[in-house]
């Protein structure tokens, strides 16, 4: 299992903005191959900003990067960089991938 995490700073005036930007984007995911869950967390509130991480489940660190590279990465990413964003982050996304070394589940309660 490979994690993959994106950490935004966000404005905390522009929280509303961000979430719903996330809420309704097409994440183009569903159906990739190796792809197991998406989660976009709300993490602690600073003084100048909030925390969210995105954090995306993959069977393995090949089938994330495979998705790096195809067109459905492009057309997920494709308005990253507009301008109206500009000041709703406190600095880029700052990237962290993770390979699993052990899991362990409710279901092995069983």
């Amino acid at each position: 299992m490979f994690i993959a995490m994106n950490r935004f700073r966000v404005n905390p005036e522009r929280v509303e903005e961000f979430e719903q930007m996330w809420l309704e984007r097409e994440t183009h995911l569903q159906g990739l191959p190796g792809f197991v869950e998406f989660n976009m967390l709300r993490g602690p509130e600073e003084e100048d900003h909030v925390l969210y991480a995105s954090h995306t489940v993959w069977r393995s660190r090949e089938d994330f990067e495979a998705w790096t590279h195809s067109e459905a990465f492009r057309a997920a990413h494709a308005n990253a960089g507009q301008s109206r964003r500009e000041g709703l982050y406190l600095g880029p996304p700052k990237f962290e991938g993770f390979e699993a070394i052990q899991t362990i589940s409710d279901a092995d309660q069983a």
